[in-house]
């Protein structure tokens, strides 16, 4: 690895930013408001990450009571078939606190090499997205914190940390932030994850699904920049923001209910059309605290 410096970071990730800068649109964060979101310094994200995060903002982070992804499903009103959604998933996403995660991973054998050389590169380092490479990375289980960050004065949840780490391996596979907006142009609310990365963000927008079974699916896809899909984006600090739409990388969560205390997901992620990981959840709602 190659330290280029506090502001700059290690080679690989300035190398990143560089690319965004290239190839992306150069826009003025103001006026672009959806593509804002947590960035990270150039060190590591980590566990904490977002408790740094929210004293910086000013925002009271909520670590008691029930906590959701999805304060309410009523935000992503206008969106076709919500009364539809499966008890058991709407709980999930609006109780996410409540639920215990197991996970396992399904690798392309195509991509599995990718996927190691993500996390020798960036993942290990940085603590953000170790995805895991076997079943022994994912064999006893995971955390699930989520932490919904809420302004002081009017009390409005503006997003929800959710930090995820493997307990075989202790590593953090997973440190967004979860909300709702409006994509310009975009008929209906979508589903913004952000994940913070040294000097910008990666940031998912996802369409929102409702089949008749009650199971729903979010959906990074689309064609072009200002649809739902994948961004990078790198922040220059004064408010300038480069943003990359990645068409390459698509992705979709469909959760659906097993039975009344428990749900399962299963995640799969696409490059370039072809499929290169699967991962599957089992979500088990607390029979006791």
């Amino acid at each position: 690895m190659i330290w280029l410096g506090k502001k700059r970071g290690n080679l690989s990730d300035w190398t990143t930013q560089r690319w965004v800068q290239v190839t992306g649109r150069r826009l003025s964060l103001a006026e672009n408001p959806w593509l804002n979101g947590p960035t990270g310094d150039t060190s590591e994200i980590g566990s904490d990450y977002f408790e740094k995060y929210a004293s910086k903002q000013n925002l009271e982070l909520i670590t008691s009571g029930v906590r959701g992804l999805l304060p309410s499903f009523d935000l992503l009103e206008g969106n076709t078939n919500l009364s539809k959604i499966a008890a058991p998933v709407r709980e999930f996403y609006e109780q996410t606190s409540e639920f215990d995660l197991d996970a396992w991973s399904e690798w392309s054998p195509l991509f599995k090499p990718f996927g190691k050389a993500l996390s020798f590169f960036f993942s290990r380092r940085l603590q953000q997205l170790n995805v895991p490479l076997s079943s022994l990375d994912s064999s006893k289980g995971m955390t699930s914190s989520v932490l919904p960050m809420r302004h002081p004065e009017s009390g409005v949840i503006v997003q929800t940390a959710w930090v995820r780490e493997l307990r075989a391996t202790r590593n953090v596979l997973y440190a967004g932030s979860y909300s709702v907006c409006r994509i310009p142009g975009h008929p209906v609310p979508c589903v913004k994850v952000v994940f913070p990365l040294p000097n910008g963000n990666a940031i998912v927008l996802m369409k929102v699904v409702i089949d008749d079974d009650g199971s729903l699916a979010v959906q990074s896809i689309g064609n072009k920049f200002g649809e739902p899909g994948f961004y990078f984006v790198v922040h220059q600090g004064d408010g300038t923001i480069w943003a990359r739409y990645v068409k390459a990388m698509k992705e979709e969560i469909r959760v659906y209910p097993s039975d009344r205390s428990s749900g399962r997901a299963d995640h799969t992620l696409w490059l370039f059309n072809k499929v290169f990981l699967r991962l599957h959840y089992r979500m088990t709602k607390h029979t006791s605290h």
